[in-house]
């Protein structure tokens, strides 16, 4: 964000390596992100972080 503004886009499989090596805590984000919150598939990071630090 720092380096492309407020207006860059994030998915929940940003916070994992590109492969499933630890699914139960994938399907704790994809709860987290899609059920929780409803949010899409990708979200404003901005909004993602404002979410994750009042957690």
């Amino acid at each position: 964000m720092a380096q492309k503004g407020d207006n860059v886009g994030v998915s929940f499989y940003a916070f994992f390596k590109n492969k499933n090596d630890n699914p139960k805590l994938l399907m704790e984000a994809a709860t987290w992100w899609i059920e929780t919150h409803q949010l899409d598939h990708f979200e404003k990071a901005v909004k993602i972080k404002n979410l994750v630090e009042k957690l």
